[in-house]
């Protein structure tokens, strides 16, 4: 895989991960790279830092996990870990469903005790909520049935 720096027309910085440049060309043209703050699809590859050896030894290769998939499709590869960050989250987040927008606020303000929160808010909530400074993320969700 291939992390690439890129950024939104509103300027939001976020990183990307391809299995070839080839391979984000593609997911861009089909419109399957957006923006993970607004969600806008007009988004540019910047200029990345390249790593160098400069006479230290290189990385040691890291152990194999047993855990880890052993497809090396990377939309299966990446379809298997999105599905895992999902149910990691989902075990250790509350459902506060569609109270997701006020609850963050209180959480944020200190009026209710800090936890992990999943809802849903609307796209002007959730734009709000980041202009107030209440760090949320946005992550499409499988439809109830797909739950494991």
């Amino acid at each position: 895989m291939i992390v690439f720096d890129l950024q939104c027309g509103s300027g939001h910085r976020f990183e990307g991960w391809f299995a070839s440049a080839d391979d984000f060309a593609s997911q861009k043209e089909r419109g399957l790279v957006g923006c993970p703050s607004c969600g806008a699809q007009d988004i540019d590859r910047l200029p990345s830092a390249t790593r160098f050896n400069a006479g230290l030894p290189a990385p040691a290769e890291p152990k194999k996990d047993s855990a880890e998939p052993a497809s090396k499709d990377p939309v299966a590869l990446a379809q298997i870990l999105y599905s895992r960050m999902l149910d990691e989250m989902l075990r250790k987040s509350e459902d506060v469903g569609e109270a997701f927008p006020d609850e963050a606020r209180r959480i944020h303000y200190k009026h209710a005790p800090s936890r992990s929160i999943r809802g849903q808010a609307s796209g002007q909530d959730h734009a709000e909520l980041i202009e107030e400074g209440i760090p949320v993320l946005r992550l499409p969700m499988p439809s109830r049935d797909r739950f494991n």
